[in-house]
């Protein structure tokens, strides 16, 4: 990419639309895919990310893990799968490395700054509430899905209109696909992003110039705010995650899991919220059937019980 740090505070007008993120092609039928390999591919990304693919995702699965095949060179998918079994089964940095790609080629990121627009005012109210109580530590909130970033800066940005450039305040930003994830670490996006007033573009973001004209960057008061890992909501160790949380954002997460996976994606979540603790879900998710574990606060917004 073109030098990075040709940026200047941004005087741009507010954007019209954002380019989609996420799509994918169904390939070109150069290699052969059978209803068998389908299943497996069902299988392996349950087992490796609890994602359930439901019927019907056949083109789905060809166009995403088509590169894979062309990348590891094989001619077709049940060549690829046994590769990838036989890969993981000997274990190391390798079969790590062979099912991040696996992951990363069928999860889907759709996002864009101030999603689900509803939410931000109650996590102002929030913030507030909790800021004025006090106490000795900071708030921590968990942005569980950050994928290419607009998230995560979308609630960096409520933290700093909410309590200024002085609160004590920290967001860990994960994502289970890395690609993604070293988007949202550089905080460099289009300037025409979808979700971002012409105000909240030149308060908190840099316009680029030159050859990075048409882009714009996170300002370093939002990036001193967020930190970014890695992380696997179903086979992640949840202790690395550090002390409860004030805050969980997971939306439109667990639209992806079968419901023995949200239950036990639930309780991890419900053992790192503090008592009282607010998880926002996403417009389509409903937990009302986890009742002793979270009830329900404001419009998909849970409370830890």
């Amino acid at each position: 990419m073109p030098d990075p740090t040709a940026f200047v505070p941004s005087t741009l007008a507010p954007p019209t639309s954002a380019p989609g993120l996420g799509a994918s092609g169904a390939g070109d039928a150069e290699f052969a895919m059978t209803r068998a390999d389908f299943d497996q591919v069902r299988r392996l990304i349950h087992r490796h990310a609890g994602i359930h693919l439901a019927d019907g995702k056949e083109a789905m699965v060809y166009g995403r893990l088509a590169r894979r095949l062309r990348e590891t060179g094989h001619a077709t998918f049940a060549a690829y799968l046994q590769y990838f079994e036989r890969t993981v089964a000997a274990g190391g940095a390798g079969a790590e490395a062979e099912v991040q790609q696996f992951i990363n080629c069928l999860t889907t990121n759709l996002t864009s700054f101030f999603r689900e627009e509803h939410h931000f005012p109650a996590l102002s109210e929030d913030l507030r509430a909790r800021a004025a109580v006090g106490g000795s530590q900071p708030l921590r909130i968990w942005c569980s899905a950050a994928s290419t970033g607009e998230e995560p800066y979308s609630i960096a940005i409520t933290v700093l209109e909410s309590l200024g450039a002085s609160a004590r305040v920290e967001i860990l930003a994960s994502d289970i696909d890395t690609q993604v994830l070293s988007v949202a670490e550089r905080g460099v996006y289009p300037a025409d992003s979808r979700g971002l007033s012409g105000e909240r573009l030149r308060a908190y973001f840099q316009r680029g110039t030159g050859p990075n004209s048409g882009r714009i960057r996170v300002r370093p008061e939002l990036a001193r705010l967020t930190r970014f890992a890695t992380f696997n909501l179903v086979n992640g160790d949840w202790s690395r995650l550090g002390g409860p949380f004030d805050i969980v954002f997971c939306r439109n997460v667990m639209i992806y899991f079968d419901a023995a996976t949200q239950r036990r994606v639930l309780q991890r979540m419900h053992g790192v919220l503090k008592p009282g603790g607010l998880l926002y879900v996403g417009h389509s998710e409903n937990f009302s059937d986890a009742r002793e574990l979270f009830r329900l606060r404001g419009k998909t917004v849970y409370e830890r019980v």
